[in-house]
Formats: C-alpha cells, structure tokens, sequence
C-alpha cells in the first residue's frame, strides 16, 4: 500500500505525472473512441473545459506553467506493449476482443492532438480541436489534471503530520461508508470516479477499499490503468457525447429527432449483452422512451445520470411494462452525484423491481469534505464537453437544466424538437 501522505509531501521534483498512462482514461472513453473510429472518423470536433463551480477560480490556484507541464507530459504518452496486449487479449463483458485490430493499430500509434490553454476572469480556457476520435480522448486526462493540480495547490503547506492525519480521516470515513454498504447484500457498485478524482493515488486505494471492504458488491472500475492493475472489472459503456455531436450534425430537425436513435443503432451493430445501456436523458428521458423504437426495450437496461433518480427509475420501469418487458429482469444504473446515503435509499426502494447497479463517482474518490480550513477541498463540477462538430455548435438539455449547455437559440431549438417541457432545476454538486 503506497504511503500517500508520503508522497505528497515529497512532490519536489520538476514534474510529477498526474497521468501515467493512456489507458490512465475510462473504460467507455475506449469503447465510443471505437465507435467513432468506425462511424465517424471524419468528424472535425472542438472540446472545451467547463467549470459550473465558477467560484472556484482555477486560474488564480493552479500554477499555468506547472498545468502545461502536465499537459505536455500526456502528449508523449503512447500506449505500452502491456497495454496494447491487455486490450487486445483480455475478456471485458465476457467477450473477447472487444476491441478491433484495426482500431487497436490506429490507438498504438495515437499521440494526443495539440491543445489551446488561455486565463480569462479567474478560470482557463483549455481547448482541443480535430478530428473526434482523436480529439476525444483529451477529456478524462485533461479532468484529471486539473482536479489533482488543484489538490496540490490546497495541500501544498501542509506538513508531513498534517497530511498523514487529513489522509488519515479521509480513508476512516470512506471506510465508514463501506461498512454502511456492507448490508446490502444485493447491492452492485463500481468505481466511476475517475474524471473528478482527488489524485489517481487516492483513487487507487480507494478501488482497493471498495475491493477489499465490500467484496462481492464491489463490482469493477471505470479506471482502465487500475483495472489492469488491480485485476479487476473494467466498466462502462456509453455517454453524452455520441448523441450530442450525432445531433448537432444533422440537417433537418426530423434528422435531429433521430440523432439520439441512431447512435443507438450504430451502437447496436458492435455490441450486445450489459454494453447496451441506453443513456436517454441528453435531450430529456421521457420524451426519448417514449418515441424510442421499439427494438430498444429489449436492450439491457438504462442510465440514469440526471433529474430525481427516483423518478427516472420509475419512468424506465413504467416504459418497460408498456412495451411488454419485465422491468425486473432489466439493469438499471445510477451514476448521478451519488453518495451513501443516496445508494442506500435506491437499492431499498428498486430492490426486486429491477436489476440496480450504481456508479459511484466524485464522493467516492474526491471527498475531503469539512477536512481541511474553509472546505477547500470540496469538491466542485468541472466537465470537458464536445461544444461544436463539423462547424455547428452542440446542445445537451439532460433531465436538470441546470446541466444544459449549448447557445441559447439552439437549447430553445432543441426544446422544441424534443417536445421538452416544463423542467425542475436541482442542484449541481459535482
């Protein structure tokens, strides 16, 4: 077990990497890239950095020649033998050679695309621009540089015995969750904490708590490099990204209205089994369930990542019925600003209507709530989104509008195609 109080007072050489690997990513990160690899290469895409949490001045704490120093670094990351034969060997979702050899050629040779770092009023204006499956593979690593230098910059005068006791109370009261956890025998939950990680050491040994602590209800990582390590579950499958760069290429607003369902198609077409998730509230889950194909409802299960989980549970187990499935031979996967209190009150009401896993994301592996002065560690909402494709900016409307992005003109647009109504604002925590 690394000492990390240790090592992160010893953080006095000119660079230590945050990212170490390209697999250092989420594990869905590697599944949409093949997916775009083969759907839509041709894809011009730009990628920008969106900190909601805008009192939280990024530029003013981060140090910008350290944060390009990080940067740099990722750029000549390649990817390993070892890693190379892992992805291609292994077994993910009990299938074997997830990935395609031609993909796995163009992955060995990747070299992440140069990136656009500006200070505008206290925030950076980090930007990638190319082609998408390139460009997207700068998201969770740019999320995790960032999320880490800003650790560093809270810990930085902190002695020895300071940090030993802050990492200290930080393991006893993830522990303290996991004990809580631990009645739930039926209770399915994996590492999605990646993108908003207080450092990759810290998650690390919180993938080897959750391992250790919850045995069997501890279901795999999202983290590719800590799945490999720790041999364990590598998980995930799709996100937000495939429908909004999808619709902001379509032409006509039928087109639009298509988008989302034929990223599913395309989807389709590669996978089976637990990969086919449907993730329907980019552009508001009832309106997309109930226009969605039918073929659809025999997909796996669903996502639910915005809006009141509870009640986007019993929208999917009610669209399950009408179309003539069993809700409780399907998966459903809340991956939404989670906590314990929150898994444990949805695994006690959905327990034996439905399959319940959960993601358990930034209060897993970024926590330091209340330990150090003025709560400098909170933990804050940083994203890194496709904002534009081919030209044409994207939209994202999501189940909670304050999580909608886009120009106002075309969120307006895009209400209107999807039939999006009226809206409850919640919170954004992380």
């Amino acid at each position: 077990m690394v000492d990390i109080a240790t090592r992160v007072y010893n953080h006095k050489w000119k660079i230590d990497p945050i990212v170490r690997s390209l697999i250092d990513t989420d594990f869905y990160k590697l599944l949409m890239c093949q997916s775009v690899f083969r759907n839509r290469r041709d894809t011009h895409v730009s990628f920008s950095l969106i900190n909601r949490s805008t009192d939280i001045r990024l530029a003013d704490l981060i140090d910008e020649g350290e944060l390009r120093e990080q940067l740099d670094h990722i750029r000549t990351l390649r990817l390993t033998r070892g890693e190379s034969t892992w992805l291609r060997g292994n077994t993910f979702y009990g299938k074997r050679q997830m990935f395609r050899s031609d993909f796995m050629e163009w992955f060995e040779g990747l070299q992440l695309p140069p990136y656009t770092l500006e200070r505008r009023d206290g925030q950076y204006e980090l930007t990638f621009e190319g082609k998408w499956h390139e460009v997207m593979m700068w998201e969770i690593p740019a999320l995790a540089v960032l999320m880490e230098l800003r650790s560093r910059a809270v810990l930085a005068h902190l002695g020895k015995f300071e940090l030993e006791v802050l990492y200290a109370r930080a393991m006893t009261k993830l522990w303290e969750k996991v004990e809580r956890l631990r009645a739930y025998d039926h209770l399915r939950v994996a590492d999605f904490g990646t993108r908003r990680r207080h450092s990759f050491l810290w998650q690390d040994w919180c993938v080897q708590a959750m391992s250790e602590g919850l045995g069997h209800r501890f279901v795999g990582t999202s983290n590719c490099l800590i799945a490999r390590h720790r041999d364990i579950e590598a998980i995930g499958t799709n996100a937000h990204e495939l429908p909004m760069v999808y619709a902001a290429l379509a032409e006509t607003d039928e087109e639009l209205r298509q988008a989302p369902y034929r990223v599913l198609a395309d989807w389709q077409e590669e996978h089976e089994g637990n990969l086919r998730i449907i993730l329907p509230d980019t552009y508001g889950t009832e309106g997309f369930l109930r226009n969605a194909p039918d073929w659809l409802a025999g997909w796996t299960g669903i996502r639910i990542d915005s809006g009141d989980p509870s009640a986007g549970a019993e929208t999917a187990i009610a669209w399950w019925k009408s179309r003539g499935e069993d809700p409780r031979q399907k998966l459903i996967i809340f991956s939404d600003g989670l906590d314990v209190d929150k898994i444990i009150e949805l695994q006690d009401r959905f327990d034996g209507r439905a399959k319940v896993s959960f993601g358990w994301g930034t209060l897993l592996t970024n926590d330091f709530r209340g330990l150090v002065p003025d709560d400098a560690l909170a933990p804050f909402s940083l994203v890194c989104k496709a904002v534009s494709a081919n030209g044409r900016p994207t939209v994202k409307l999501s189940d909670n509008p304050n999580k909608a992005m886009g120009p106002a003109d075309e969120i307006a647009r895009y209400k209107r195609v999807f039939g999006v109504g009226k809206q409850t604002a919640m919170e954004v925590v992380v």
